[in-house]
């Protein structure tokens, strides 16, 4: 579904990524785990059109996305849930996920997939009227979700979705994706410091180390690879 080839993008005289190469299947979780600086998040935002790579090329179903602006991306079917949330603090949490839906004209569908998003996170229907900025942390979190899902996305980007958040919410959150993942067959990418969690429920992952992929396998085999345990397990 998604190919990096070679990949490399650059901030100024920063090189972020070099030669990055993932690989990511119809209805897989991927996870893309690594220290801070790694290169994770500008992994994602090269992916969403919004740092644009040196070298090599992006293909979604074979389709070059190379040099694509975002919005064209979104419209491809990919959307992204940035790290630190990023909603709209001064619009509400029905506002929000109304953006979200901003480039879908199917109406009838659109309110289907608002009913599903209150579904998986009830608590943001009794919200509906606040302020997005008035909003938990957790809740904040369960509101990008959901507005990223009102894109109906093909293939779902997360950026550390775990960060700041309580264990339990965090449990919480990763419940919910393995849900999206199982009834709507929706591709996840995630990138996440919180390896353990992010290998439980992903199906393949990949180790980032300076802009590098320098391991890939099946997440069954990353939690028992020696070197994944001593630098990202705590183990």
């Amino acid at each position: 579904m998604l190919d990096l080839k070679n990949v490399s993008a650059s901030y100024g005289s920063i090189q972020a990524l070099k030669d990055v190469s993932i690989r990511v299947e119809k209805g897989e979780i991927i996870t893309l785990i690594g220290a801070n600086g790694a290169g994770k998040s500008t992994t994602l935002m090269t992916i969403s059109g919004i740092v644009r790579p040196t070298h090599g090329s992006i293909e979604l179903d074979g389709v070059d996305l190379t040099g694509t602006e975002p919005d064209r991306i979104v419209a491809a079917g990919v959307s992204q849930v940035p790290e630190g949330r990023r909603i709209f603090p001064y619009l509400t949490v029905q506002e929000n996920l109304d953006l979200g839906a901003y480039l879908r004209r199917d109406g009838e569908a659109i309110r289907k997939d608002l009913e599903y998003v209150f579904s998986l996170f009830p608590i943001l229907s009794q919200r509906r009227h606040q302020a997005g900025g008035t909003l938990s942390g957790g809740e904040q979190q369960m509101l990008a979700i959901s507005r990223a899902l009102m894109a109906r996305p093909r293939l779902l980007l997360l950026d550390e979705p775990s960060l700041g958040l309580a264990p339990l919410i965090v449990q919480q959150i990763f419940e919910i994706l393995t849900q999206i993942n199982t009834e709507n067959g929706t591709t996840i990418f995630l990138v996440e410091q919180n390896a353990y969690m992010a290998l439980r429920i992903a199906h393949r992952g990949y180790v980032m180390e300076n802009g590098r992929i320098t391991l890939a396998d099946q997440s069954s085999a990353l939690l028992e690879n020696e070197q994944v345990k001593s630098a990202y397990l705590g183990v």
